[in-house]
């Protein structure tokens, strides 16, 4: 019988910063066309872990796997090739102040597919109207929408490659708790169409519970705990328990 590959498979991952350790030790699966969902506190290394598995920065030690193949220490060349296959929602949002909305859309189109721009500009609209956007906004600049609007679009340039995997950074942060569910609605909605794997940083844990297939918690450096949503809710790990419930009170100590 055939092994089944995990779509992302951590090990073993190390990263410091100087005398700070960020990374000490994570080991993380994802299975193809799962959405998992990484939880922990601020500064707990979960910026660091996607961009260490994006190929944005190098960890000390360790091993990911991209669809089997080894991406720490690959020639450029070759990683490339796979990290070509992502795609991403940044927290922020992060688009091109001096582009407009189909531009932001297209950029990945135009600049890695080498699209032309009047195709790039009828697939950004395309995908602007799968995320709720009318062709009326593709000319506007970023600076004219809502956050709401923006979050969307960010997601509009992250699947318009179609890419095989998929990285969510804070997706609702800033949005009031309807939008923040539009949100996640069309995250769901984007990956099954897409047949997509998805890896999601966030501490809401209102869109934790509605977009992960699996959840795992990452505490001082390491991945604690790791279940579905239904497993989240019977589990007795402490850490875990303070976290979902917000509690001041707890194993984990806040510096004041």
């Amino acid at each position: 019988m055939e092994k089944t590959v995990n779509k992302i498979e951590v090990r073993d991952l190390h990263k410091a910063f100087g005398r700070k350790r960020v990374l000490n030790g994570v080991n993380l699966t994802v299975g193809k066309k799962e959405s998992v969902v990484v939880i922990g506190g601020s500064g707990t290394g979960k910026s660091v872990l996607i961009k260490c598995i994006q190929g944005l920065i190098t960890p000390d030690s360790g091993s990911i796997k991209v669809d089997g193949i080894e991406t720490v220490g690959a020639p450029r060349k070759e990683s490339e090739k796979l990290y070509a296959t992502m795609g991403m929602l940044f927290q922020g949002g992060a688009l091109f102040d001096s582009l407009s909305v189909w531009e932001n859309v297209a950029f990945g189109l135009m600049e890695n597919q080498k699209m032309p721009r009047r195709q790039a500009r009828e697939k950004a609209v395309e995908v602007l109207r799968q995320v709720g956007l009318g062709a009326d906004v593709a000319d506007l600049s970023p600076a004219e929408l809502s956050g709401g609007m923006q979050k969307r679009v960010g997601l509009a340039r992250a699947v318009a490659t179609r890419p095989d995997i998929i990285f969510f950074d804070e997706p609702t942060t800033g949005l009031d708790p309807i939008m923040a569910d539009v949100i996640n609605d069309l995250i769901i909605d984007s990956v099954k169409k897409l047949g997509a794997s998805a890896l999601t940083i966030t501490h809401d844990m209102a869109s934790a519970r509605k977009i992960a297939d699996r959840i795992a918690m990452l505490y001082q450096g390491k991945i604690i705990w790791d279940g579905t949503v239904a497993e989240l809710d019977r589990t007795d790990n402490p850490y875990v328990r303070q976290f979902v419930n917000g509690s001041a009170s707890g194993p984990i100590k806040v510096e004041i």
